[in-house]
């Protein structure tokens, strides 16, 4: 009987081991109850920062901004006209966060929409991301605030912008010119990889476009590119040269504009 015994804890202690080895501890699967009050409590975390940012907003409300932006043509859901500055303070009392910034953006709220450019980790957004974040863009200055807080942080900032800067959608090339300033202002490594001289042909192209937002976009990539170095600023000059003795009182005075940019940097 002992032996018997003997014999049944031993296999029963070898299948013991034969099933640790088959479900080490570290690959069992959760029981799906268990995932299921993960994602509850996810969502439920999730639900309360929204609730801190929109009270946090409400408090923020200026009437006055809100409705002057109502005014000249923003349709958004929701506008508190909470300034750029008390946003950027809103910001820095999160971490940056993926989900916090897809939920964000997808928001029809002019602040949720700039702050979700303020919290998405540049690590973490990807190329396929950033195609679809720029046909989102609704207004100008969601285009300046998303490049300034999160595409020119971008370690394939040069690649939107070769992309952009040639794309027939008018909308989209404004904002690739507008990504290129920006890396110009802020004298990024990263600009150095843009092949200048065809942004600066085709901005110099599209100084001749119908679009107001357009023309000043190819504008600045010309006053920024040539404000980086003397060769630079001459080389932006001797493209648009032509202009001078142009016609159109618009061409000649941005020639004006450039040469006086250009005249107290070096």
């Amino acid at each position: 009987m002992i032996i018997r015994s003997l014999s049944a804890n031993c296999a029963i202690a070898a299948s013991a081991d034969a099933m640790m080895c088959i479900f080490p501890e570290k690959t069992m699967i959760s029981h799906p109850k268990t995932l299921i009050l993960h994602q509850n409590q996810q969502t439920k975390t999730m639900n309360t920062t929204l609730q801190k940012i929109y009270t946090a907003l409400r408090l923020s409300m200026n009437g006055i901004i809100s409705t002057s932006m109502r005014e000249k043509g923003m349709s958004y859901r929701l506008i508190y006209g909470v300034t750029i500055p008390k946003l950027r303070q809103m910001a820095q009392q999160y971490s940056a966060d993926k989900t916090l910034a897809e939920t964000l953006w997808a928001e029809d709220v002019r602040e949720l929409k700039i702050l979700a450019t303020m919290l998405y980790p540049p690590t973490d957004f990807t190329k396929e991301t950033a195609e679809k974040w720029v046909r989102e863009i609704p207004y100008q200055e969601i285009r300046e605030q998303v490049c300034r807080n999160l595409f020119q942080e971008l370690s394939f900032a040069d690649a939107l912008v070769q992309e952009w800067a040639e794309n027939e959608d008018v909308e989209i090339r404004i904002t690739g010119y507008w990504l290129f300033a920006r890396l110009c202002i802020t004298r990024a490594d990263i600009a150095q990889k843009v092949p200048s001289k065809k942004i600066i042909k085709n901005a110099i192209n599209d100084l001749k476009g119908t679009s107001m937002l357009l023309r000043q976009s190819a504008l600045n990539v010309l006053r920024y590119f040539g404000r980086l170095s003397k060769e630079n600023s001459v080389n932006v000059l001797h493209n648009v040269s032509s202009f001078e003795k142009s016609d159109n009182a618009v061409e000649r005075e941005i020639v004006d504009v450039l040469k006086f940019e250009f005249a107290h940097l070096f």
